[in-house]
């Protein structure tokens, strides 16, 4: 088996792949504020590599990998009032998803997986209503584990249970393992913890970072990260989206 990234083949590449046995991979993340240490792309870095660690476990498993290019924009209204960070309507996320599933089942793959690094809720709602209406079209699966639910979470690391974990110490550390060059160094080391927990905030209402106790747009603990955690949580995220994919394909195509 072997893995593939989209953008760099040719038509005729792409047409003799094995696509019944080929998983389609969909980096998906935003454009938005990450602290003043990280980029405002930081989770766009952390879902292809995300990608690219289920990639090749499902290779390992024997299943073709398909790298599509990834969804940078998508709806981010916690982080709207700051500098750089766009943010979309939860309809357009819905229907571009929707319009990528329609057109890889055309092309016969054997599912969609998304590798999301972006937990607003708005965002995930969207990821949501484009799997389900992917079923009811009949499309080829959806499969987009969603990190903030069990039983996912729970393989995440302490931070990310805490919930204050935007540009802390959980993607910060996977930012240095991935592109160290893209992380502000001095800055990070000198950020103080902010501990306020963000998906404490979300369910008591809170609708922005600021509203949720990050006015840095950052909550953790970002200067305790290391490269040695963020590549070992690649690792687990890496496990999460393949199995999730092999507990969604049947037995025959998985085999």
């Amino acid at each position: 088996m072997a893995i593939h990234t989209l953008a760099d083949l040719t038509w005729e590449e792409v047409r003799d792949l094995d696509r019944a046995r080929t998983v389609a991979l969909l980096p998906v993340g935003a454009v938005e504020a990450h602290g003043p240490h990280l980029p405002l792309g930081t989770d766009v870095v952390i879902a292809e590599a995300m990608a690219r660690a289920a990639a090749e476990r499902m290779d390992a498993k024997g299943l073709n990998a398909l790298l599509l290019p990834a969804m940078a924009y998508t709806a981010a209204p916690f982080g709207a009032r700051f500098a750089g960070t766009l943010s979309l309507s939860p309809a357009t996320v819905t229907a571009l998803v929707l319009d990528v599933a329609r057109e890889l089942t055309r092309h016969g793959f054997a599912a969609l997986a998304i590798a999301n690094a972006h937990l607003d809720p708005a965002h995930l709602g969207s990821l949501g209503d484009a799997a389900f209406q992917a079923q009811e079209e009949r499309l080829l699966p959806v499969v987009s584990p969603d990190l903030t639910r069990k039983p996912w979470a729970l393989r995440l690391t302490e931070e990310f249970l805490s919930g204050a974990c935007h540009a802390g110490r959980y993607e910060g550390s996977i930012v240095m393992a991935a592109r160290p060059e893209l992380v502000r160094e001095s800055l990070r080391r000198s950020l103080p913890p902010n501990p306020a927990s963000l998906s404490s905030a979300i369910r008591a209402g809170a609708r922005t970072f600021e509203d949720a106790g990050g006015p840095g747009a950052y909550f953790g603990w970002p200067a305790e990260a290391t490269a040695e955690e963020g590549r070992a949580t690649l690792a687990v995220l890496g496990d999460i989206l393949s199995e999730a994919v092999m507990n969604t394909l049947s037995p025959e195509t998985a085999a």
